[in-house]
């Protein structure tokens, strides 16, 4: 293929934000009387957003006012706490630099909001070096749907099949695949109990980032 560019979920897939997140979540739950959750229960579902890891960390069900309460609690420590234990996933940094050693471009598509996003990368030094950043709430729509994807290619200035798109979750790779471009399925990340990547149609499923490059050497024309 003529790959010009790759694509990064950014939870789970580029960064491991899983220690700043279950600290957020935790301090919501203790703070509004509720048991601390485990690592185990709310982990997969980082991937699906702060709700779901309320939903997962909570007991038994809650009025949904709790719930936003909850959420509001967990997202301003967030904010407040976006980079203090976060941190990339190992053979990341190596990736990034073989991929910018090669003349390739490479950015970041989430369904995290910008609120979280662009302080993240800012705090990780990666602003500068992406050639796009996506949010959820950059577009009118969040994955699945194509839009993130095909604005990610309009501000990196290449065509959706010349990318590869690489996520921890089942969206992540139904998005690629809707905007018509080659995927990977990161099965160190995030991923919940039973999930299975080898089923979610991706071209290929990684089990690390240093997986990136050996797919890109295979696949990219010379």
């Amino acid at each position: 293929m003529e790959l010009a560019c790759i694509l990064f979920d950014l939870d789970g897939t580029l960064v491991d934000t899983a220690p700043d997140l279950m600290r957020c979540l935790n301090l919501s739950l203790a703070r509004h009387g509720f048991p601390e959750a485990s690592d185990t229960a709310v982990k997969p579902f980082i991937s699906f957003g702060a709700r779901a890891m309320i939903a997962a960390g909570l007991a038994e069900p809650v009025a949904s006012g709790v719930r936003e309460t909850l959420l509001a609690t967990m997202l301003d420590c967030y904010e407040r706490h976006i980079a203090d234990q976060s941190s990339f996933f190992a053979g990341i940094e190596e990736t990034l630099a073989q991929i910018e050693a090669q003349g390739l471009k490479w950015g970041v598509v989430t369904n995290k909001r910008e609120r979280f996003t662009n302080p993240l990368m800012a705090a990780l030094n990666l602003t500068d070096r992406a050639a796009c950043i996506v949010s959820g709430d950059t577009t009118a729509y969040s994955k699945p749907h194509p839009g993130p994807m095909l604005a990610a290619c309009e501000q990196a200035g290449v065509k959706p099949e010349q990318c590869v798109y690489i996520g921890d979750a089942v969206h992540d790779i139904a998005a690629g695949k809707n905007a018509h471009m080659k995927t990977l399925a990161a099965s160190y990340g995030y991923l919940k109990p039973g999930d299975r990547p080898e089923t979610w149609g991706a071209d290929s499923v990684i089990d690390s980032p240093l997986q990136i490059t050996d797919w890109i050497g295979a696949h990219r024309c010379r």
